[in-house]
């Protein structure tokens, strides 16, 4: 592979970090870097070579988002969010597509979608809701059948994005049959509507605006052609909904030590052993995290859904995003009330970090997932809020 994918990724970073600041002032679209990402043929990562694709493994999927991540953590989130969409279709195996029931045209329509992404489309995620969160179990969006397709109507909240991909991920409720949740690629276009909510802390560029759909779209665009798949799948497949974040806070945290390092050579600060400590630290820390990423992803690619996969996917993302949180915060403090100033790389770096420890698993929720596990039970049964 991905030899070729990791060297356009470490090429690019540069590309991305000088543009980062300009899009996290306005809070514009990197429109330019997802350019640079279609050319080095990356929307491609995770589409199996037979489909025109590179085939890229989650543990090299994961080495390409923290390289991305240290040009623009904006952008790496959302080719997060495009990969978790290729990635989950291009592991459904004859095997599980089998167990999982889904029929021979809708794993053509599949494969349709896929070579599109490897020829140049991407896709983003709509699922969160005000008010549930990514809790596929209290969505409010809902589908129902119509004469040759599906009409989808609801609202969704930080969709990463928003305006500017192919098409979206979005999942939905049966509107007869409230445990029945779904997701559909939505392509596009008319009956979807983007409105401008985003404006925060952190990760400005990433357009995670709201998106409201009243759309009917074609029977073939029911993912896995089987409704209700989209719980199962979050089960089986919970490290594109937990931990491929992961990676992506792990390049924001090494990009803080970079900028650090640089802020302080530049000032002659590099003397103080106080200074020295604060980066020794927190580069043990990024490099913990990394290995931590590194084996959840490891053991993704050899035991998907496994009961111990899946406590390494959770330890990833809560180490991840606290550590760069943790980490950026020692950088700003180690670099001074001069690397506070807007538009200085630290200081977009600590906010852009401090957001790692909420995106859906949260922190507290991820914590909470291994202390039942560490205690005997069934974490995805026995929280005191559903996980999914």
């Amino acid at each position: 592979m991905t030899v070729h994918a990791l060297e356009a990724a470490r090429r690019l970073a540069p590309r991305l970090a000088a543009r980062a600041a300009e899009h996290d002032r306005d809070g514009s679209f990197p429109a330019a870097d997802f350019e640079d990402l279609r050319e080095a043929g990356l929307f491609g990562l995770m589409v199996p070579r037979e489909l025109g694709g590179l085939g890229a493994t989650f543990a090299e999927y994961a080495a390409v988002a923290t390289e991305l991540a240290r040009g623009n953590g904006a952008t790496a989130l959302v080719f997060n969010m495009h990969a978790s969409v290729t990635g989950a279709l291009g592991a459904v195996t004859e095997e599980l597509a089998e167990s999982l029931g889904v029929p021979d045209d809708a794993l053509a329509a599949r494969d349709r979608l896929l070579r599109a992404a490897a020829e140049g489309s991407w896709y983003a995620v709509a699922m969160s809701e005000r008010g549930a969160g990514a809790r596929l179990s209290q969505l409010s969006t809902v589908y129902e059948p119509v004469e040759g397709g599906w009409h989808v109507k609801g609202s969704k909240t930080f969709c990463s994005g928003a305006g500017h991909p192919d098409g979206y991920l979005v999942a939905a409720r049966s509107a007869t049959d409230q445990s029945v949740v779904s997701q559909f690629l939505v392509p596009a276009g008319e009956g979807i509507t983007v409105e401008p909510t985003w404006d925060s802390l952190g990760m400005r560029a990433t357009a995670s605006h709201d998106l409201h759909l009243d759309v009917t779209i074609p029977s073939d665009r029911l993912l896995g052609g089987v409704e209700g798949l989209a719980l199962v799948v979050a089960q089986l497949m919970p490290h594109w909904l937990v931990a491929s974040y992961a990676a992506v806070y792990v390049g924001v945290a090494r990009a803080a030590i970079d900028a650090a390092a640089e802020h302080l050579n530049a000032r002659n600060l590099a003397g103080l052993p106080a200074v020295r400590a604060r980066l020794g630290r927190a580069d043990a820390a990024v490099a913990a995290a990394e290995l931590v990423v590194a084996e959840a992803a490891r053991r993704v690619d050899e035991a998907p859904g496994d009961t111990e996969t899946n406590r390494w996917v959770w330890r990833a993302k809560l180490l991840a995003g606290t550590t760069a949180a943790d980490v950026a915060a020692s950088m700003l403090e180690a670099a001074g009330t001069s690397a506070t100033r807007r538009g200085h790389p630290l200081e977009r770096l600590y906010r852009d970090a401090r957001c790692g420890s909420l995106h859906p698993a949260t922190s507290d929720v991820c914590a909470d997932w291994l202390g039942i596990a560490a205690l005997g039970g069934d974490p995805d049964r026995d929280g005191s809020a559903p996980r999914w």
